[in-house]
């Protein structure tokens, strides 16, 4: 191959390679990424929660940290087991699912996550129960705010 020749196709690799980072899909974010609202609990407690969102692709995950719940005696990381169900584009729901949370000591909020689930492009998820089962015990928590700033959008 000529020397010329070479430094032609570097040159057009390298192009290439530019271009195709260019027309890149730009990541998928969520936003915002972060949300309060509050929550009932009946029994209980009441308090303020706040949610935080990831996404990556059609898998969003969300944490729940809440002052409405908290635990009587320690709890051990990864057992409780959480359900957030959300109002989906102002008429569907979703669900995200979870059984992991940090070690908690008695007296402590209930944080809990990552909760999984799925979204597609354009999802507008919004909080309105949080079910917490913690040794068989189970607290139904049912959202009196909005979230604030607002939905998940994905």
């Amino acid at each position: 191959m000529k020397h010329g020749t070479l430094r032609t196709a570097t040159v057009l690799l390298g192009t290439l390679t530019a271009g195709a980072l260019v027309m890149a899909p730009a990541a998928q974010a969520v936003e915002p990424t972060t949300a309060t609202l509050s929550f009932d609990c009946g029994s209980y407690g009441s308090g303020e929660a706040t949610l935080t969102a990831t996404q990556d692709g059609t898998a969003a995950t969300i944490n729940v940290s809440t002052s409405a719940i908290t635990a009587p005696i320690p709890i051990s990381a990864n057992s409780v087991r959480s359900t957030l169900t959300l109002t989906k584009n102002g008429s569907g729901t979703a669900t995200f699912t979870g059984n992991a949370n940090p070690a908690i000591p008695a007296g402590g909020a209930v944080s809990t996550g990552p909760l999984n689930g799925t979204v597609t492009a354009g999802d507008s998820l919004e909080a309105t129960t949080l079910t917490v089962v913690v040794f068989g015990i189970t607290a139904t928590c049912t959202a009196t705010s909005p979230q604030n700033p607002g939905p998940f959008v994905f």
